[in-house]
């Protein structure tokens, strides 16, 4: 309850000084213009890491919180390995705000992208390491007669891990570029992970759903303030900071927590874009560097962005992806000829335009997350449903 009251102070401190820091960023540059409006109204950019850093000092304010019992009476003893977690989740999500700013203001290539959520997760890592070091999965029922009934990964879990934590800051940072996508997914993704804590707090592993909720009210809280100034028309763009910032949190409390695998259902639709995205992501077919939808000025609606390439010149995996891609429908080719060809960019936000035609901004944004709420529905239908074909306890 005090951490929800927390949570609650922190939306509306966000909600207060966001719109005070808009002239502060525009008069430092960091700023961009909506390539999806007629208006080239300058929209400060990277408001993300004000709600990190709120988020951060709502937590640095609890601290002593959970460990009030301890601190006072003095009777039991202090639980030092519960406090380094802490300590530690909290240090990997302050190091992505910290190196999410810097890509946002020095502009950091593709490769950066992908170190800088490995490095920030290694104090996780460790701690992980030092206080648990279980690195033992338990096989599903079908394969049993051919593994035995528990698997030990070693090294591997922790190269899961930190994969993990990179493949969930970079999975809302390609799905992006509407207004309110990137807060909008986070927020559906930050809600269906405390739901899920609730429902496990009478579980087995209470305490660890107890400190994932710790994390997750004020995220939620702070990405609330967030979406509403990111909501279309946006007043504010939030930048890969916030990105990373999200994504790691989700990270943090996944491994923390110890539910990844369930973790990884509430991003469906970010492997499901992922996937889709392969072909330009390892530059099987040629990337722009953005790949949001067109504006049509004149009907005030969003089109397909396409991409324009030699066919002969890709290579045989990019052939061959473009044709799979084509055989199941899934791109559509506007160009075709001797020379070049164009089709669609990769993207979740194009194929929803490839099926349902030009729409408006914020009607695609609302079919998107639309989208994200149903799939967070067959995530619980599947831990709580589908599961038991798999394992006879759930865990």
């Amino acid at each position: 309850m005090i951490n929800a009251g927390m949570s609650f102070l922190g939306f509306l401190l966000c909600l207060n000084i966001i719109p005070k820091f808009k002239p502060m960023f525009i008069e430092a540059k960091l700023f961009g213009i909506d390539m999806s409006k007629t208006s080239k109204q300058k929209v400060p950019e990277a408001l993300g890491v004000v709600c990190g850093a709120v988020f951060l000092i709502i937590l640095f304010l609890f601290i002593p919180i959970p460990f009030y019992k301890h601190l006072s009476t003095g009777t039991e003893k202090f639980p030092y390995h519960e406090y380094v977690e802490y300590l530690a989740a909290l240090l990997s999500i302050c190091c992505m705000v910290f190196l999410g700013f810097a890509d946002d203001v020095l502009d950091l290539r593709w490769r950066h992208k992908l170190l800088l959520p490995t490095i920030s997760s290694l104090p996780l890592l460790m701690v992980y390491f030092v206080n648990f070091n279980s690195t033992t999965i338990i096989v599903p029922q079908p394969l049993r007669g051919l593994l035995g009934y528990d698997l030990n990964l070693g090294c591997l879990y922790y190269v899961y891990m930190g994969m993990l934590a990179v493949f969930c800051t970079n999975a809302i940072n390609i799905l992006a570029g509407v207004n309110g996508l990137e807060v909008g997914q986070s927020w559906v993704i930050g809600c269906s992970v405390l739901i899920f804590n609730f429902i496990e707090l009478s579980g087995e592993q209470r305490d660890a759903h107890m400190f994932s909720s710790y994390f997750i009210m004020p995220f939620i809280s702070v990405t609330s303030a967030l979406l509403y100034y990111n909501w279309y028309p946006s007043q504010v763009f939030v930048g890969d900071t916030f990105c990373y910032f999200s994504g790691m949190t989700f990270a943090v409390v996944a491994i923390l927590g110890h539910f990844s695998k369930t973790m990884l259902l509430f991003f469906i639709p970010q492997i499901l874009n992922f996937i889709y995205s392969v072909p330009q992501l390892f530059r099987f077919v040629p990337c722009p560097r953005h790949r949001l939808p067109r504006f049509n000025a004149k009907t005030e609606k969003l089109e397909l962005s396409t991409t324009k390439f030699k066919y002969k010149e890709l290579s045989i995996i990019g052939k061959l992806l473009i044709n799979i891609y084509r055989l199941v429908g899934c791109i559509k080719i506007l160009d075709n000829n001797e020379e070049f060809m164009e089709c669609n960019n990769f993207t979740l936000i194009n194929l929803a335009i490839r099926y349902l035609g030009p729409l408006h901004e914020r009607t695609l944004v609302s079919i998107l997350l639309i989208f994200q709420i149903f799939c967070s529905i067959i995530a619980f239908t599947i831990r709580y449903q589908l599961a038991l074909l798999f394992y006879e306890k759930l865990s």
